[in-house]
């Protein structure tokens, strides 16, 4: 189940911070975050091998992040189906909703995130619906956006998160705002890694599990963004199994690139 986790205030000085937890088979092959695109110049993303998209894409010039998970419900005919790894990668050029034919596409929800806003589209294989994300923090998995708690991984992370979304605005110090993003940044970081729940419980977000002939389906990668107006701060974790494997994807100090 990948999970997208968005914390969204507009009047922050860090209006919106992602994390994108990618859950696939271990055998699919993929490259970490790069410009891998040359029709899509400037937009960073991790790399599908098998489909040539990817699931998550970011703009730091603009700047803005576009996120797929697969949803559920009717496939798409296999004689027209394309790959939804294509969705994020327009999306993020456009800033809106790729103008395609939802039918090529199987089941999907959609994230297109900004400092401003945050758009949600739900495809079923029969109905596109679309969704405006309030202020707070909210949690997407591949049921959907979870507003209650069914979900027990929703249950045990969106409060944990929502702990360390203690947003500011106006005006403060610099020395200050500098000292609180970091702290958050540190915190969403801890929690996205997993905070040592088991892979296989049923609250974790970091999973593993053996699925005998079909193989190992489990986490294969995590992100963590932060927007502003004034810039992007991007991380990548490539082993969710080892938290001392995250690294800056967008300059050697991440601190400054945050505003």
């Amino acid at each position: 189940m990948c999970t997208v986790v968005l914390g969204f205030a507009p009047e922050a000085d860090i209006p919106l911070m992602l994390v994108g937890v990618r859950d696939e088979f271990a055998g699919r092959a993929w490259l970490p975050p790069d410009r891998h695109w040359p029709d899509h110049p400037g937009v960073i993303g991790g790399l599908d091998l098998l489909a040539g998209g990817t699931w998550l894409a970011v703009d730091p010039a603009l700047p803005r992040a576009a996120a797929l998970l697969n949803g559920r419900g009717a496939p798409a005919p296999e004689d027209r189906r394309r790959s939804r790894g294509e969705l994020p990668l327009l999306a993020v050029r456009a800033g809106d909703l790729p103008d395609r034919d939802p039918a090529h596409y199987d089941p999907f929800h959609l994230v297109l995130a900004e400092p401003t806003g945050v758009r949600l589209w739900h495809w079923d294989g029969e109905v596109l619906t679309e969704d405006k994300l309030p202020e707070g923090v909210h949690i997407i998995v591949n049921s959907g956006w979870e507003r209650g708690d069914e979900n027990e991984r929703v249950a045990h992370f969106r409060p944990l998160f929502s702990a360390a979304w203690p947003v500011g605005s106006g005006p403060r110090p610099a020395a200050l705002r500098e000292d609180d993003a970091e702290r958050r940044w540190r915190r969403w970081r801890d929690l996205a890694s997993g905070e040592g729940i088991p892979v296989d419980d049923p609250r974790a977000l970091v999973v593993r599990h053996d699925l005998g002939e079909r193989g190992v389906w489990g986490t294969s990668s995590i992100t963590l963004l932060a927007l502003a107006p004034g810039g992007v701060r991007y991380d990548f974790c490539p082993r969710p199994d080892d938290p001392s494997t995250w690294y800056p994807v967008l300059g050697e100090d991440p601190a400054a690139a945050m505003p």
